[in-house]
């Protein structure tokens, strides 16, 4: 630290004839970072932590109230001259300790100012609420007592044995989950429908519960302690949490991370018992209370818990494992370093960073997480404005002035007023109006490349169903499915004994009408007109009857590939008439049936020209080319194949209540296109595939500003 500041403050003598000193009950630590030693101030009355430096805390811990703060320097300097901090780094180090309650005054007025002091804290925790409304929280109660009672129960689940039997639960568990995928798929389409909501929030209390309480029996078990218990409204949802900010203070950085990690690993392996109870019910409460806690605990440890750009479990154990202590902050610091020491030219900036290594990290941090973090905060106000119109505007403005109005007050006043840009302040303005306006500008006016995909699925122009005309058993296939055969090829072949039965019994008919017809001539001639009629009725009957016999070989009707997907399969079962038994398609051309959104449709229609190209799923690495591409005007809501939609695995929406999932929920535009053949590739009937819209270069600017027009045309009609 004296290496970076000024040995000598203009601002020293506000605080060198203080007498103040540490107050009684302060804990104080050992931690290691990076082969570094440092030291943890800790306030048992309020939970806080506080990390300083070694040379530092030397010069903390000679504070008395008998002795001024100039003389304890003045000795520090005297015995470690080059570790000493200078007065501008002592007076910043006093300034956040007495901000923090730590320190303490002799005279009667400590109390009042105490009291200011925790009056101006409880605003700054106020307003760091309001610029977390999403993740606001609310202590109740101290549960430290109950989980210290409660530990001995517990010791178990955190053996080796325990270990053991978690990862064979979890991996049981993960396998069954993959036996059982397309039911997954198939019930997540409904996880957000009204008659689910109850059960869903249901089984984040669950998973929650549970989670937090991971979080504090690892802690209670390496010594540390748990004082608060409360609500967190994430995104309005009332949930539990507790607080074990305590293993901040363990040495052991294993220790910590083993805290941090502990509520995500209770929580795999409560979902890897709800995915049993899950596939060995039927429909029910209990089988979709299962399903929710799965879904809630995949979720929320993907977006939330283990990702590392969100101030949760992953960003405390990327810390740790970085060796990088209050890494959001820091990370704020170095980029605050990066535009003041190069762009403004403060040149006596100083980076936070011990290393260059450290510094990629905070840099590398900083950007994605502040990139995240509007992504995901994005995605998350559309969400509510499109189920909950009320709370998505309220949400909107409250976000516009913490993230937005706020940060811009805070600049202008850093410009402004700041000391540290006093003599560099016109060039300082300079450069940040300078690249607002030009990254408005890039914005606005730089046109880069833009395209669109759109799910799709390959068809055959010329092709003609083989259906059976008469009903019967598959008896044996006579040509080789995915072969090509000719007009008139015998395909398969029906069997039907019934058909057989009736051919005996009308040709038996026939022979006894023949036989009274002998008879009528010499003894009765009248009865030989109705015999007659009789006679061609039967045999009437009888070429009905072949002609289904000859039906049961069924023929091609047209050149081309047999395509009969798992035809042997159905060998010996009952055909209906009218049955699909596969398909008969001209290999020489293809086309590639896609079906584009309402807001990516306008666009097609507003171009003359439209190039594309088409991926195939299975042999995404193979481009093909398509040619006569027609945008058919008129929305449509039939899906050229149930492959495209939810319940066949696509992407496209389809509407639950259709059994066949051909239903799309939202209209859609139906574009069709030839595909140009490639030998690597397999052109089959009814293969899914993507195909990608090139459109005319745009600059990112007015993209998003059309986009947001459509959200709001879609859902408010504005």
């Amino acid at each position: 630290m004296a290496s970076e500041d000024p040995t000598f403050s203009e601002s020293w003598y506000r605080i060198a004839d203080q007498k103040i000193c540490l107050r009684p009950g302060i804990r104080v630590r050992r931690q290691y970072f990076r082969g570094e030693r440092w030291i943890v101030l800790e306030n048992p009355l309020n939970n806080q932590f506080f990390r300083i430096h070694p040379a530092a805390y030397e010069l903390i811990a000679r504070l008395r109230p008998d002795r001024t703060v100039q003389e304890v320097w003045e000795e520090c300097m005297e015995k470690l001259p080059d570790e000493t901090p200078g007065q501008e780094a002592a007076l910043r180090l006093l300034s956040q300790l007495y901000q923090a309650n730590l320190l303490q005054y002799p005279q009667a007025t400590d109390s009042a100012k105490l009291f200011e002091r925790h009056q101006k804290r409880r605003q700054r925790e106020i307003r760091g609420k309001m610029m977390s409304v999403m993740f606001m929280r609310f202590p109740l109660l101290d549960p430290d007592l109950f989980l210290e009672r409660t530990l001995t129960f517990m010791k178990f689940v955190y053996s080796k044995a325990g270990f053991l039997i978690w990862l064979a639960v979890v991996i049981a568990g993960i396998k069954t989950a993959m036996d059982h995928s397309s039911r997954l798929w198939e019930e997540g389409q409904s996880v957000l429908a009204p008659g689910n909501l109850f059960l869903l929030y249901s089984g984040i209390i669950i998973i929650k519960v549970f989670h937090e309480f991971g979080h504090a029996y690892m802690c209670r078990k390496f010594g540390g302690e748990v004082h608060v218990m409360g609500v967190m409204l994430l995104i309005f949802t009332p949930i539990p949490y507790m607080d074990a900010t305590s293993s901040w203070g363990f040495r052991n950085r294993w220790q910590r991370c083993l805290v941090g990690a502990a509520g995500m690993i209770v929580e795999i392996f409560v979902a890897a018992l709800a995915v049993f109870v899950w596939a060995n019910t039927g429909d029910g409460t209990v089988h979709s209370l299962a399903y929710n806690m799965m879904f809630t605990a995949s979720v929320s440890t993907l977006l939330f818990n283990i990702n590392p750009l969100m101030r949760f479990d992953g960003y405390y154990i990327l810390s740790d494992l970085l060796d990088i202590p209050n890494l959001h902050q820091r990370a704020r610091m170095q980029l605050r370093h990066i535009v003041e020491f190069y762009c403004f030219g403060y040149v006596k900036s100083f980076s936070p960073a011990k290393s260059a290594k450290e510094a990629f990290w905070l840099v590398v941090f900083g950007i994605t997480s502040g990139i995240y973090r509007v992504v995901i905060f994005g995605s998350i106000l559309l969400f509510l404005a499109d189920q909950f119109l009320l709370a998505g505007i309220l949400m909107t403005a409250i976000c516009i002035v913490s993230w937005l109005i706020v940060p811009t007050i805070k600049l202008i006043q850093y410009m402004y007023a700041s000391p540290r840009l006093e003599r560099i302040r016109i060039r300082a303005v300079s450069v940040s109006l300078g690249f607002g306006l030009g990254l408005m500008a890039l914005l606005h006016y730089l046109p880069l490349p833009s395209h669109f995909r759109a799910p799709g699925v390959v068809e055959a122009a010329n092709r003609i169903e083989v259906v059976n005309e008469t009903a019967g058993y598959l008896k044996k296939l006579l040509a080789d499915p995915k072969k090509p055969v000719s007009e008139g090829q015998a395909l398969v072949e029906l069997e039907d004994p019934h058909l057989n039965w009736l051919i005996e019994e009308v040709q038996a008919e026939i022979v006894e009408v023949n036989a009274r017809r002998q008879r009528a001539m010499g003894a009765d001639p009248a009865l030989l007109g109705p015999l007659q009629k009789r006679l061609i009725s039967v045999i009437k009957k009888l070429d009905r009857l072949k002609k289904r016999e000859k039906d049961l070989i069924i023929h091609a009707r047209m050149s081309g590939v047999w395509s009969a997907p798992r035809i042997e399969d159905r060998i010996g079962s009952w055909l209906p008439r009218g049955t699909s038994i596969g398909l008969v398609v001209d290999p020489a051309l293809f086309e590639f049936i896609a079906t584009v959104g309402q807001d990516d449709g306008a666009t097609l229609f507003a171009e003359k020209e439209t190039e594309a190209e088409v991926r195939l799923r299975g042999q995404s690495s193979e481009i093909l080319s398509i040619d006569n591409i027609l945008v058919i005007p008129g929305e449509q809501t039939i899906l050229p194949s149930a492959a495209l939609g939810w319940r066949g695995g696509g992407e496209v929406a389809v509407d639950l209540t259709d059994p066949e999932g051909i239903t799309a929920s939202e209209p859609f535009f139906e574009v069709r296109g030839q595909l140009l053949p490639k030998d690597a590739v397999a052109m089959l009937h009814g293969r899914s595939g993507m195909i990608r819209f090139d459109r005319d270069p745009e600059a990112i600017l007015p993209r998003i500003m059309r986009k947001l027009r459509q959200v709001f045309q879609e859902h408010y009609s504005l």
